[in-house]
């Protein structure tokens, strides 16, 4: 039988995807796991984001869509940009998405070549590398410090370009570090930008969980027009089953994502669209609400994991912390591994992350859960 492709044998699978899995395994066994392992808000989806899902049903919104989305849906989408982040966009510069991993890989396809550089801050979202290495573009890791607060050095980042850099990627604030770019980290990432002729990607899903006072600067903002931008609807509305991602990015981007979409996945599901344009119009207090929740929670564990010798830096956004666990074992797989089936609690180590010696803890679940995991692993330690 004829192998198969080279690039599948070398695509690794998402730990959190099997971390997540294992943990389900042993509930659906019995055992009392509490699971710390997924990034996904333990909130409902808003009432009113449901029921326009309704609407769009009762009135027959089923068909196929535009392979950018529906206009409605990108005229949310561009309003919403101007209204938060000072981003000017028509709605034939934005392309809706079957989540943002779509989004970034669309991005990705539209220009890596074989060889490209794509210089990426550690520790990282697991999948930028991944999708970096599918078109035979060659991720470059530039080290950030946990005594630094994850803070990305621009000389580190200058010294990481060459001749062969095409891309920058950017995910502030950050999964799995929490990280928060200031603002002049952003202007000085784009200004080498510039300087260098490179693309930046910048990933926006965790915008609105943050702890500083305000929505982080978009990379945008400084030049869009080598910058292209990825939120979507999972982390800020709680509809990550609703799979949808939006990426914006200059005209000419756009319309090659678009005719990748339109030989992979067409379009996004169409219920889910009508109901993201009542999320972008109209969730403000919802938005709030959650992230005085996930500031209470982060604080809980932080205290919670510091105090039980699992030293932990405090992050000004998303919802995860990086947990030192040398305490438990000096290498992060096993300390997972030793968490999981001895304490019962779901972490996802920290090696896919390239966040060596550490696990990342979700803090997406309720204080009560927060507060025995961390009794357990204090008992375990």
């Amino acid at each position: 039988m004829k192998p198969l492709s080279h690039a599948s044998t070398q695509l690794k699978p998402s730990s959190t995807v099997a971390v997540t899995a294992r943990a389900m395994e042993l509930k659906r066994a019995g055992v009392d796991i509490i699971s710390m392992s997924v990034g996904e808000p333990d909130f409902d989806t808003p009432e009113h984001i449901k029921q326009a899902a309704r609407d769009a049903l009762a009135q027959g919104k089923t068909k196929y869509t535009p392979s950018l989305g529906v206009p409605e849906l990108r005229e949310a989408i561009a309003a919403k940009f101007k209204r938060e982040n000072q981003l000017e966009y028509a709605i034939n510069q934005i392309q809706v998405t079957g989540g943002g991993k779509q989004a970034l890989y669309n991005a990705c396809f539209a220009l890596l070549n074989q060889g490209d550089e794509v210089i990426i801050p550690a520790p990282f979202w697991v999948t930028y590398p991944e999708q970096v290495q599918m078109f035979g573009a060659i991720p470059v890791f530039v080290d950030t410090e946990a005594t630094k607060g994850y803070q990305l050095d621009l000389a580190q980042l200058e010294a990481a370009i060459t001749n062969k850099t095409k891309m920058i990627i950017i995910n502030s604030p950050s999964n799995p570090s929490g990280v928060v770019y200031s603002n002049d980290t952003i202007a000085g990432i784009m200004k080498l930008a510039e300087q260098h002729d490179l693309w930046v990607m910048t990933d926006e899903m965790y915008e609105h969980i943050t702890y500083t006072g305000a929505l982080p600067i978009s990379a945008g903002t400084f030049n869009p027009e080598r910058v292209i931008t990825i939120n979507g609807a999972s982390k800020a509305y709680s509809m990550t089953g609703w799979r949808i991602g939006f990426a914006a990015a200059p005209t000419h981007v756009i319309k090659a994502m678009d005719a990748i979409q339109g030989q992979t996945t067409s379009s996004a599901n169409s219920i889910a669209q009508w109901a993201t344009i009542a999320a972008l119009n109209d969730t403000r207090a919802y938005i709030e609400s959650a992230r005085q929740a996930f500031l209470e929670r982060r604080n809980t564990i932080v205290a919670g994991l510091n105090s039980i010798g699992c030293p932990t830096p405090t992050p000004d956004g998303a919802f995860y912390v990086l947990a030192d666990t040398s305490r438990i074992h000096s290498d992060e797989t096993e300390a997972a591994k030793i968490i999981l089936e001895q304490a019962k609690v779901a972490v996802v180590p920290g090696t896919d992350f390239r966040a060596f010696g550490k696990v990342r803890l979700s803090y997406a679940c309720s204080l009560e859960q927060i507060n025995e995991a961390v009794r357990r692993i204090g008992a375990l330690i």
